[in-house]
């Protein structure tokens, strides 16, 4: 015995240190055996590779792997399974022991524990595939207390981890710079308070959205009354730069559907993608609008339903010339008692998907109430991909020809709502318009003005005629094609177009043409009218085509005349004495030039027989000579059978005036046959000034009587 009893006192101090070393050695492969012996049967799975051996700094390993199934519930009809995965990651652990009386000082009663867990990367999945989330360095803090007052208990106190700049992503959609704590507790019967959610950015394929700084309440408890909703509260959100916000944002679980209601505050229109250009000299628009839309998501459906659009008072969209001058603007505000921007907008959207990413979308319905109006849309479908897309817009009584104002050389005022259809092909970046019809039972007043400089009185007196034109027209009705190359096409028809002048006034009858713009890619500054048509004085008026250079201020043509009955011409030109019938037609070339224009061998004649009378004073008689006495004889009842003329006229405005009579008088020399030429050389524009002193004249009092009237 005495041999042996040393023996076996080294061999049982060996194995005291050996166990220690053994274990340590053996840890790593022990402990995954372990983790899987305990969980069988559960609906936990953990995964450990590149495990380490314990040391002072705590415990390493490569790759922790943890998957985890809740059991179904009333609100979700198959199992989801969640799975964790942490690369490079350490557990430490800090113990606070506690002794009672009966634990001699040897072995504590309790143990209260954290446990921190640092990894390099944290990525969180589910199956089925409803969302990825990624976090780098993370870091997860535990507490749990052992305890051996009835038996040894193990019981976990709380769990901690902060999210910070984390990512998170479904199909083509991801949102980055997540921040949120995520904090479960025994105390809080291992709910999630109530804490901050933000979320910096979301991107679509790649693509920032304007779409940012989304923040939100959300806690893990639900209303008893609707256990299977999850709610985001006092949610706010950046879009387009605008400031908009939620109430709430409700989720159900069961149906898989999100409703709420997005807020627009009033934000500046210049905040807006395609009016933020202009600067503060040529802002595109001013006014501030605010909204209010009730969203509906499910079934990769989005619906809309009264959803509305207001606009302050005065807010307007203003258009510019290449000048940068305000040409004319639209004002879209609300007016007191009168009709809203846009309410009752109503649409149902369908995200279309393949191989679980973004394929396009479906518009299924779309309509409101524009402008006191309907504004529908046909179905179409938008294909990312291609960026195509092909649809058709229906108006039906928009109220928007009120909202126009004119600026600039442009004064007036225009009536009536619009209705029509626009057919709309969208491919990449650009859009055509295909044959898209417009019309109004309304219609307006133009004036274009020309800026004069300040004159004395007798400057004004002498001056020439007043140039500025007013232009009334009615019943606009145009059908408007434009291609993907940005050329346009016009073509229009109105019931009466009404031009008046200081000189006179012309009157169209249901004047029709086509015009277009942008056509040539080398000369963008030509616009062409085309087969112009319309009624003029009882007869007709058309132009085959004119060419004009905005740029050259430019343009030649052919005035094509028919039908004209020759007494209008005469009563036109303000002839008392002479009195005539029958018709004539003709063609009229005129090239204009920097507002003077120049008559090219005009020429007009009769289409058949007709009389004129020249109703002369007997005062006129006498004082004539022979040959004029003899003109004023045949002219009293000439009976033509040949009636032409011709009409040139210089831009100084030097014009000659021919005109070759045949016929006979029955009245004169037994109604023989009577050849007369007549030639009139004279200056139109200075006869124009001479007739418009009277009328300078009239105007010039009228301002005075106005001024009088005010004081």
């Amino acid at each position: 015995m005495k041999k042996w009893l040393p023996g076996t006192l080294v061999f049982l101090l060996l194995l005291l240190v050996l166990l220690p070393v053994a274990a340590w050695f053996s840890f790593p492969f022990v402990v995954p055996l372990l983790l899987n012996r305990a969980l069988e049967g559960k609906p936990f799975r953990i995964e450990l590779s590149g495990l380490t051996s314990p040391g002072l700094s705590g415990l390493g390993f490569r790759q922790l792997k943890a998957s985890f199934t809740p059991p179904p519930d009333g609100c979700s009809d198959e199992p989801i399974t969640f799975t964790l995965s942490l690369i490079n990651g350490r557990l430490s652990f800090h113990p606070v022991l506690t002794y009672g009386p009966a634990s001699w000082g040897f072995i504590p009663d309790n143990v209260d524990t954290e446990i921190s867990l640092l990894a390099d990367s944290l990525s969180l999945g589910t199956n089925p595939e409803l969302f990825v989330f990624s976090d780098r360095t993370p870091r997860i803090t535990a507490r749990i207390k052992a305890s051996r007052s009835r038996g040894l208990s193990i019981t976990p106190l709380s769990l901690s981890y902060p999210v910070i700049d984390g990512k998170a992503g479904r199909e083509k959609l991801r949102l980055e710079g997540v921040n949120y704590r995520v904090k479960l507790s025994e105390g809080g019967k291992w709910q999630q308070a109530v804490d901050t959610l933000r979320v910096a950015a979301l991107y679509s394929d790649g693509t920032a959205s304007p779409i940012s700084n989304f923040t939100a309440l959300f806690g893990s408890r639900r209303d008893p009354l609707k256990p299977c909703t999850l709610t985001l509260s006092n949610c706010s959100v950046d879009l387009f730069e605008w400031q908009a916000s939620s109430q709430k944002i409700d989720y159900d679980l069961k149906d898989k559907k999100t409703s709420f209601t997005l807020s627009l505050a009033e934000i500046p229109l210049t905040g807006l993608p395609g009016f933020d250009r202009g600067g503060s000299k040529t802002p595109a628009a001013s006014g501030r609008v605010s909204g209010s839309l009730p969203i509906e998501f499910q079934d990769s459906t989005v619906t809309v339903r009264n959803a509305a659009l207001a606009a302050t008072k005065g807010s307007r969209i203003i258009f510019y010339s290449k000048e940068k001058r305000a040409l004319f603007s639209f004002d879209i505000g609300d007016a007191k008692g009168g009709d809203k921007l846009l309410h009752e907008l109503n649409a149902t959207i369908k995200l279309n998907s393949s191989n679980k990413k973004l394929s396009g979308l479906a518009i299924r319905s779309m309509s409101a109430t524009l402008l006191g109006g309907k504004i529908s849309s046909t179905p179409f479908s938008f294909d990312p991909s291609t960026r195509s897309s092909r649809f058709t817009i229906k108006l039906n009584n928009i109220k928007a020809l009120e909202r126009v104002k004119l600026h600039g050389d442009f004064k007036g005022s225009l009536h009536g709502s619009i209705s029509g259809v626009v057919p709309i092909t969208i491919e990449k970046s650009r859009f055509a318009i295909s044959n898209a019809r417009l019309y109004s039972s309304g219609g307006g007043k133009v004036t274009i003005t020309t800026p004069r400089k300040k004159q004395s009185t007798e400057e004004r007196m002498f001056s020439g005629a007043n140039p500025d034109a007013s232009y009334t027209f009615a019943e606009p009705d145009i059908v408007l094609t434009r291609s993907l190359d940005g050329s346009l096409t016009i073509r229009f028809k109105l019931s009466r177009l009404d031009r008046k002048t200081s000189s006179g006034e012309l009157l169209l009858i249901a004047p029709l043409g086509t015009i277009t713009l942008w056509k040539n890619r080398l000369h963008p500054d030509i616009v062409s009218l085309t087969d112009f048509s319309s009624g003029l004085l009882d007869g007709s008026l058309s132009i085959a085509r004119v060419d004009y250079d905005m740029a050259k201020k430019s343009a030649e043509t052919t005035l094509h005349v028919n039908n004209i009955p020759l007494q209008k011409l005469l009563d036109l030109q303000g002839t008392k004495k002479i009195f005539a019938t029958g018709t004539i037609q003709g063609d009229i070339p005129i090239a204009l030039k920097n507002e003077l224009f120049e008559i090219r061998n005009g020429g007009m004649n009769a289409e058949q027989n007709g009389q004129i009378i020249y109703a002369s004073t007997a005062e006129e008689r006498a004082a004539a000579n022979q040959g004029l006495r003899t003109t004023y004889e045949a002219l009293s009842n000439f009976l033509y059978v040949h009636l032409n003329s011709s009409l040139s006229m210089t831009p100084d405005g030097k014009s000659v005036i021919a005109v070759q009579l045949k016929g006979n008088n029955p009245d004169f020399q037994n109604g023989r046959a009577v050849e007369l030429n007549l030639n009139v050389e004279q200056n139109l524009l200075e006869l124009m000034r001479s007739l418009s002193i009277s009328s300078n004249v009239e105007e010039m009092i009228s301002e005075k009587a106005l001024k009088m009237q005010k004081k």
